[in-house]
This record gives C-alpha cells, structure tokens and sequence, in this order.
C-alpha cells in the first residue's frame, strides 16, 4: 500500500460559520490521518474576527493557513441582494487568488475541497487535474434537497412561496411549505438561480463530505446512496461520505468571568441564549425576548448583538461588531437591574462551545445553524429552535419533529413576533418540566451515539477512511 504522505487543500467561503467547520475538517485530517493540510480561506472586507481567528487556530502549526486577500464586489450588488447572492459574488471574484495559491504550492494538491459555495472551484480542479469535493457543512436532508432540486425547478411551477403542499423528496422527510428556504422563493431574484447553479455544480463533484452521522440521519443517507430517484441524470450515485459530528475542541487555559458564574450554578440550571455571530433580532423581538426570559424565572447566560430591524442578509454579512449602543439603549428600562441576580448578559460574544460544555447549562436557545446544532448535541444539550434564516427552519423542522430535542415557536421568528408568553412558556418546557427532561434525555442518548460515530471503528471514522483510500487511489 502506497504510504507516502497525501496533501490535501480545503478552500473557505467568507463567514466564521463557513470558516470555522472547515478548520475542524483540516484538523481531523492532519491530526488523525496524517494529511498535509493546506487551507485557504476567503476573508471579508468587514470582518477582522475572521483574520484573529485564522492566527489563533494555527498556533500549533498542524496545517498551513493560507489567507485569500478580500475582494470588492460593492459595484456588482445594491441594497436589495440577497446574502447567497452575495457570497457566490464574493468567492466567484476571488476565484484568481484561490488558483494563484493552488499553482504556488510546491507540492500540488492529491484533492481539493470545498465547502458549500466553493464549488464554482470546479473549473480550478480540473485545470490542474485534481480529484475534487464538496464539505457540505450543514445536514443529509439539505443535501438532498440540493441534489433533487433541478427536478423541484423543473416540476413545480410558479413561486415556492405560494405552494401548499410539502416539496416530496425521495426517500427522505418530505419538506413543508413554511421550512422552505429562503433561496427556493423567488424565481425572480438573482438568488434563486444562483442557488440553483449551485446545486447543479454539487453534481459535477467526486463525491460529498457531509457534516452529519449516521445514527442521526441514518434514512437520509441511504436515500441519497441508494434512492434511483434522488440523483436524476446521474450515470453513478455520488459518493456520500458521512464524516461528523467534527465541531471544535477547546483547552480552558483560563475560567473568563462566564465560566466562572456558571462554575456557581446548580447542574443543569442555566439556559444559555445565543443566535451566532450573523444572527440579529428586530428591535420588538429583542424586548420579547428579554420579558420572556424574565417572566419564566429561570436562570440563563444571554449573548446580545445589537438589533437590526433591516434586512437580516445585510446583518448577517456585515457582523463586524462595531455598533457602539450600550445594552441598556435596547433592551427593556431596568431589565439589566431586575435580572442581575438571575441571569448573566453578555455582549456581543461568548465562548459557546466552553459554555455548552459546561455542566450548569441544561438548554440553549438557538438560530440552529448547523455548527451551533452539533455543539450543543455533541454536549447533550436539547434546544429551543429559533431559525432566522439559510437552511435554519429546515435544521428546526428535524431538530423537533423527527429527531425531538428541541422545541420551537408555533410560528417561525421570521415570520411573525414570538411574545414574551410563548417564550416564556419555552423555557419552563425545556428547563423545569417532565417533557423537558424527556427532550434531555433524547440528548444525551445524541450525545453518546456522536461519540461512538467518531472513535475508531464508528461510522464517521469508517467514512473518512474510506474517502482518505478514495483520494489515494485517483
């Protein structure tokens, strides 16, 4: 068996979310696999925390950090487009940067890949001829989505937004009217035929890293290995490899002030409060949510961003924390005073994964990205599910009805104002119920089966094994 050393490139798009699963990937493969690893990383215009990032998580030297120079689309977009729009436009302008790293490398890469909206990198591989995937960082059931879409484009007519019957995808949980993506609404917006070459470019790739498990979403996957009607057109079904749970790991060299208030909480007594670092409420939400919080009288940790009663593309993308109101302008008259016994408030940033892991926490309110959705798993910690936008009301659909951690709003954040009753009413559920302790012990169960899907011999180390022998033998 040939055991000279492989390399390997992985390219980021722009975004901590999109940054932060691929340096997990790169870390995995280094560390456990001995691959050499090169990672490119698309930077943003706005956002310094992407740069201090890059320098903390390659401390160790493990692998090579390769930072791609920010680029400047502000002639091709307006105030109206949409975020997928945007990042396309942004790795579309960087494609230059990523081809001159690649043919710099002394050693030419044994594979690229890709995350989500790299995959306009296609044209890259296949000039230096290089076998070429995907990192599809988010669930089986979007993948799926994303594969069966040309036929939901071709089949379904007129706008999603008005469709009254669930999108059927092949073997898979059928998708109801009000968790359809964002992308999938409006045929006339650039976004949706940028979404829709996206997904195309998905199936030109030699196969597909997904950040998931099998015992999680054990239907899926083999729906999207085996189900004909899933992969139309396709000569040979594309390699799945299921690789995750991979989130961060963390060494506590110091207890910050947060970790220390939890240190004096009782176990499994706080809810911990956090939408990621794009994730902005309305100025109305914002108090809804601090009545709510107050009202049930349970003891939480609240990650606060300032609101943004705009376009939530714009505050996803332009998080750069440099709104300078104090707390105290937004949030209710006296709330700070009134809950400073019961709850700590901590602005713009907090150590989420030291924070989850943490045994005081028994909760955590969340937008359901998908690399907040791991953390709290692999901690065994259910959800009250809070999507904003992406695929986040996708990630709630499964976190509540099929997989059943989680519990949410009886009607999407994103579409009407959650009262402080109902949210109030949420957390008592989750924190101080029979139903809730029945929801934590389905996460803990999670938890325990992440665990073994990562140790040696489990599902998702069989599966990067079995990708590491694919890139080998091309």
């Amino acid at each position: 068996m040939d055991n000279t050393q492989l390399h390997v490139a992985i390219v980021s798009s722009p975004g901590m979310g999109h940054l932060i699963p691929v340096l997990v990937l790169g870390n995995r493969l280094a560390t456990n696999h001995n691959i050499k690893i090169t990672i490119l990383a698309i930077t943003t215009t706005s956002s310094s925390s992407e740069i201090k990032f890059l320098k903390q998580s390659n401390e160790k030297k493990t692998i090579e950090i390769i930072p791609i120079p920010s680029v400047d689309i502000s002639h091709l977009i307006d105030s109206t487009t949409k975020v997928i729009t945007q990042l396309r436009l942004l790795v579309r302008e960087a494609l230059p940067g990523i081809r001159s790293g690649i043919a710099s490398m002394n050693h030419r890469p044994d594979a690229l890949i890709v995350d989500i909206f790299g995959t306009q990198m296609l044209s890259i591989a296949e000039e230096f001829n290089i076998p070429k995937y995907v990192f599809h960082t988010s669930t089986a059931w979007l993948l799926a989505v994303f594969i069966y879409q040309q036929v939901i484009d071709q089949e379904i007519q007129g706008e999603h937004v008005d469709l009254k019957q669930p999108l059927e995808i092949p073997g898979c949980k059928a998708l109801q009217p009000d968790d359809v993506m964002d992308p999938m609404m409006d045929r006339n917006d650039q976004q949706y035929h940028e979404y829709l070459k996206l997904t195309m470019e998905y199936t030109c790739f030699d196969g597909i890293l997904i950040n998931t498990w099998k015992d999680l979403e054990g239907e899926t996957i083999k729906a999207l290995r085996s189900n004909e009607k899933l992969q139309p057109g396709l000569k040979v079904p594309l390699p799945i490899y299921p690789i995750g749970p991979l989130r961060r790991t963390f060494e506590i060299t110091e207890r910050d002030e947060v970790i220390q208030w939890l240190d004096k909480q009782n176990y499994e007594s706080i809810l911990f409060v956090s939408f990621g670092s794009g994730g902005a409420l309305s100025s109305q939400q914002m108090i809804e949510l601090a009545w709510g919080l107050e009202l049930s009288q349970q003891k939480f940790v609240w990650v606060v961003r300032p609101p943004s009663d705009g376009d939530l593309d714009n505050a996803y993308l332009n998080s750069n924390g440099n709104d300078t109101r104090v707390m105290s302008e937004y949030l209710p008259e006296g709330f700070l005073t009134r809950t400073k016994d019961m709850g700590l408030v901590v602005p713009m940033w907090a150590k989420q994964v030291e924070i989850l892991s943490h045994s005081s926490v028994g909760g955590f309110m969340s937008h359901c990205g998908w690399n907040s959705t791991i953390e709290s798993l692999t901690n065994g910690v259910p959800m009250i599910a809070w999507p904003l936008y992406a695929e986040q009301k996708m990630n709630a659909a499964m976190l509540t009805e099929e997989i059943g951690v989680a519990v949410r709003p009886d009607i999407s954040p994103t579409k009407k104002l959650v009262k402080r009753e109902e949210i109030q009413g949420m957390v008592r559920i989750l924190m101080d119920t029979k139903e809730g302790k029945s929801i934590r012990e389905k996460a803990k169960k999670l938890k325990i089966s992440a665990e073994n899907a990562l140790s040696e011999g489990g599902s998702s180390y069989n599966s990067m094994c079995e990708l590491v022998k694919d890139i080998r033998t091309r």
